[in-house]
């Protein structure tokens, strides 16, 4: 199998000491074995069969001989590769179909039933909205005999815009511009996504109503609330107006949004524009979220792989959040207790966190949340030996950069020093990305179709 790292050539020779290579080398094997079992293609054939005329998802069996139509919509970056896999797996059975993709991806597969239509993400586009309206005609005279599946993935919920009455296109770009930039959550920011559209918060499903829905989905939402994947589309919404307000208050953007926007949530707490759909509302009778594949997924294959390498391995949490700076900052420290308290023992010790941090954005640098984890935690790392810490968004892309995160050991920071480059000044800019492609550390992957939350490596040796 070719290298799911395009540079790892790269990152193994920054190694300034065989302690530091090593390290180096079982890091990023982890986080390709993460990678390659985070493949869409993999997870729909090992969650979805066919037997007859049955349809079993895990533990779920539809019978499909019951429906006279199979319908397919949905978004997300893993958007084209569930929806060829689907294809593959269903044929001619499926009636027709669109799903939103990340704008890219489209040229590497090929659907005949479902239309793939490319979008922005991270800031929705009319091209999205084009590609939603198609998924609505799609679905717009389903009946009882009718079976929805809905493919939803990471990215789904910038991916699938089509704004409320009163609200542009233009209006929650910017909302969603401004809540990023603040260090919104992906809780808070599609709590408010779905205060502002006609298909998240479990509209999706009030428009397939009553067919049968079946929504398959690949978690990239830390715990994974399906309420809050991709928005939540078919999933009852546990949230309200008053919370998309209070959210944006606490964040301090409310004055700062569209006039349009705090119009609309005004409205909304005021009762003069429809909550989102709650868990007793019939339409979520013949609803059924089906949660395929998520960070523990990747997590569960890293571990794998560290004890296939004869290392001593723990999956620290798949919960992982917080600012990222600082959160490289406790792994670090993690890291060198254990060195610390190795003793005398040879055997590698692999550490597994999962999770999703987020960038409160002060400067005007370029990065993202893994790199700017793994600058934090170089600092403290400074001359250790034999460490070695690596972060990647599993979708391949890192905030504004097209690396996936980066790798650090205890002589990056030395390594800068000597090319005349201040860590902390790169971190106060929000520019870790500059510092790491400098270094040739920037950990490259291009887009992996997929989205399964962040995975973290660190390696003592």
């Amino acid at each position: 199998m070719s290298s799911i790292i395009k540079n790892k050539d790269l990152l193994l020779a920054s190694a300034r000491s065989k302690r530091d290579f090593v390290a180096r080398k079982l890091t990023l094997s982890c986080l390709e074995a993460a990678l390659q079992a985070g493949d869409p293609n993999n997870i729909m054939k090992s969650s979805i069969r066919i037997q007859g005329s049955k349809l079993h998802v895990n533990s779920r069996s539809y019978d499909l001989s019951k429906f006279r139509r199979i319908l397919v919509v949905g978004g997300g970056k893993a958007g084209a590769s569930m929806s060829t896999s689907l294809e593959h797996l269903l044929g001619d059975r499926i009636t027709g179909g669109c799903v939103n993709i990340l704008r890219g991806t489209g040229p590497e597969f090929r659907t005949r039933r479902i239309e793939l239509n490319e979008a922005s993400h991270p800031i929705p586009d009319e091209s999205g909205v084009k590609g939603v309206r198609k998924m609505l005609n799609v679905i717009e005279d389903a009946t009882i005999r009718d079976l929805v599946i809905c493919l939803l993935s990471g990215g789904g919920s910038a991916l699938m815009p089509y704004p409320i009455s009163g609200v542009s296109l233009r209006d929650k770009q910017l909302t969603t511009q401004i809540m990023l930039r603040s260090g919104s959550t992906i809780n808070e920011l599609n709590c408010v996504r779905k205060h502002l559209s006609f298909v998240k918060g479990g509209w999706l499903a009030r428009a397939a109503y009553p067919a049968t829905v079946l929504t398959l989905i690949l978690s990239d939402v830390v715990g994974d609330p399906i309420d809050t994947i991709a928005s939540g589309p078919t999933s009852p919404d546990t949230t309200t107006f008053a919370s998309a307000i209070s959210i944006l208050k606490i964040r301090r953007v409310w004055r700062l949004i569209p006039e349009s926007v705090r119009r609309t949530l005004t409205k909304g707490v005021a009762g003069k524009i429809d909550e989102t759909p709650k868990q007793d509302d019939k339409i979520f009778r013949n609803v059924t979220n089906v949660i395929i594949g998520n960070n523990r997924t990747v997590c569960n294959a890293a571990w794998e792989n560290a004890k296939r390498a004869s290392a001593r391995s723990i999956i620290l949490t798949t919960l992982l959040e917080g600012e990222a700076r600082e959160v490289g900052i406790v792994i670090s420290a993690i890291a060198r207790e254990l060195e610390a308290s190795r003793g005398r023992s040879k055997k590698p010790f692999t550490i597994i966190m999962g999770g999703e941090t987020t960038v409160t954005v002060r400067g005007n640098g370029k990065g993202g949340r893994n790199q700017e984890m793994m600058l934090g935690a170089s600092m403290r790392l400074n001359k250790c030996q034999g460490i070695a810490i690596a972060s990647i968004g599993t979708d391949g892309l890192d905030g504004n950069t097209p690396a996936a995160g980066a790798i650090v050991d205890g002589h990056t920071v030395q390594r800068a020093e000597d090319m005349n480059m201040k860590p902390l000044v790169f971190l106060q800019n929000n520019d870790s990305h500059t510092l790491f492609t400098r270094l040739h550390d920037a950990i490259m992957t291009g887009a992996t179709g997929t989205n399964l939350n962040d995975v973290t490596i660190a390696t003592i040796v």
